[in-house]
């Protein structure tokens, strides 16, 4: 074994590590995707207050039957409870993991007890109003009597609905800060009916008339979009099966499957492009905007785009030069790697993939989020994306998922890794290891399934195209769609 073997695996074992550290701590946060759910769900609550005044367009009625069913309090009243269930399991056994750490350790688990616990009120505080609006006051106030304690906003709910209403000085502007959308507007509307503020109750119920229009509409393009792209899927699935079925060889299943690519490297400059190209610069970027005291926090959300743009484009660049100078000495590469033809149909198997993927991955996921039940972290891109309405960052953000990520990513996993493997390991096997380390590096036990789903995708598209291009634009699409949806919901209770 040469030196330089050696420090690869030694370098392997702590990257192998490392990740399997932050993989172990992301257990304990929590699914973006729970926070998601009760976001649209808050939206589709607001949906029901537009009663369709003053609107000349095509009936609506079957649209809005569809977003908000014909009992979406009750509906809605169920999914908190869920999401209260499951937060306060996860909180339960933190605190029983905690009991059995010694007392320096205990502190690692502090903070995310303390946002399941502030999760908890939140919830039961939705929870309660959500049964004042079914006429269930006692349950009601039965949820809120234990958060008057920690919750000035508890407090104030039960003033307003015990038998003798016990208005607060500071109720009005209390609830403008602590309450968002269809809770904040019937709280008011409570609050004004008490004080007998018919003025004030008119123009709330005209400002909510006007937002619970737009976020129909929104909630209907967003959901119209994902709905039409996933039965484009469906069908395009049905079809590459049963041409597969019927034609065998010359279908599009079976294009190129058993063509390798001639790989002049060996393992070493695989690990050496992955380790230290991709792995630990990832690690060392950080830091150095860190040394830097670079803080984006003060600037916003645009100031956050910017960050992750900024430190996404060192990791990209530093991770490239790492991946040239590993493969220079190899040079001239056989024509087939990182081969990318814009007079090929690249486009038609991007957008074809993109489409398969996504009845595929829509199931995986769910089936996953059974698994998890609301942890397992999530990127943290996507929390920032919902809460923004800034175009600038909106637009920053947009570069930085759907033309940096796809292009750098793609030429690393597909582009590099999948075709390397095939050295050792069949094609679907290089497409299923390159798919799990695609998962592995984006931290987060609660994503590992669906992105892996979605690699094999990636890699199936380009192992048939054999054209880089097409897995970018698969890529692009899925983290621009994503994003676009994220961008719509967020906009549309502002």
């Amino acid at each position: 074994m040469t030196i330089k073997q050696l420090f690869l695996g030694v370098l392997t074992f702590v990257a192998i590590a490392l990740i399997s550290l932050a993989l172990y701590n992301s257990w304990s946060q929590p699914q973006f995707q729970g926070r998601l759910e009760l976001y649209q769900t808050d939206l589709i609550l607001q949906a029901t207050q537009w009663r369709g005044e003053n609107y000349d367009g095509p009936d609506i009625s079957a649209v809005r039957n569809t977003l908000v069913g014909s009992q979406p309090l009750e509906t809605v009243s169920q999914l908190y409870q869920k999401a209260r269930d499951t937060a306060k399991t996860n909180r339960d056994r933190l605190r029983t993991q905690q009991e059995s750490l010694v007392s320096a350790d205990k502190d690692q688990l502090s903070e995310p007890i303390q946002k399941l616990d502030n999760d908890i009120q939140q919830l039961d505080l939705r929870l309660g109003i959500l049964q004042t609006q079914m006429s269930a006051n006692k349950a009601a106030l039965q949820t809120w009597n234990p958060l008057t304690e920690t919750s000035k906003t508890a407090t104030i709910l039960v003033g307003l609905w015990q038998e003798s209403p016990n208005i607060l000085p500071d109720a009005e502007s209390q609830i403008d800060n602590e309450l968002t959308g269809w809770f904040r507007y019937r709280v008011l509307s409570r609050l004004f009916e008490l004080q007998q503020r018919t003025s004030a109750l008119e123009k709330l119920d005209i400002v909510e008339q006007e937002v619970a229009k737009q976020v129909f509409f929104k909630l209907f393009l967003a959901s119209g979009i994902q709905a039409f792209c996933g039965f484009l899927g469906t069908g395009l699935l049905i079809f590459i099966i049963l041409q597969w079925l019927l034609k065998g060889k010359e279908s599009l299943w079976a294009t190129n499957q058993d063509i390798s690519w001639s790989t002049p490297w060996d393992w070493e400059t695989i690990l050496q492009v992955l380790i230290v190209g991709f792995f630990f610069v990832g690690q060392i970027v950080p830091q150095v905007l860190r040394a830097l005291t670079v803080n984006p926090q003060p600037a916003g959300v645009r100031g956050e785009a910017l960050y992750i743009l900024a430190s996404y484009l060192l990791l990209a660049l530093s991770g490239l030069i790492v991946l040239y100078l590993s493969v220079k000495p190899f040079f001239p590469l056989p024509k087939e790697w990182f081969r990318v033809d814009l007079k090929d149909n690249w486009l038609a198997w991007g957008l074809g993939g993109f489409l398969a993927a996504l009845p595929i991955v829509i199931v995986v996921s769910l089936i996953n989020q059974q698994l998890w039940q609301g942890q397992g972290g999530s990127n943290p891109i996507l929390p920032i994306a919902l809460s923004g309405n800034d175009p600038i960052a909106i637009a920053i953000f947009a570069f930085t998922g759907a033309v940096a990520a796809p292009i750098f990513e793609e030429i690393v996993f597909r582009g590099f890794l999948l075709a390397s493997l095939t050295r050792y390991i069949p094609i679907w096997g290089a497409i299923a290891a390159s798919s799990f380390v695609f998962a592995v590096v984006h931290i987060s036990l609660a994503e590992l399934l669906p992105l892996m789903t979605l690699g094999i995708v990636m890699g199936f598209v380009y192992t048939r195209s054999r054209n880089l291009l097409a897995p970018i634009i698969l890529h692009s699409l899925w983290n621009g769609s994503t994003l676009l949806s994220l961008f719509l919901l967020g906009s549309a209770s502002s």
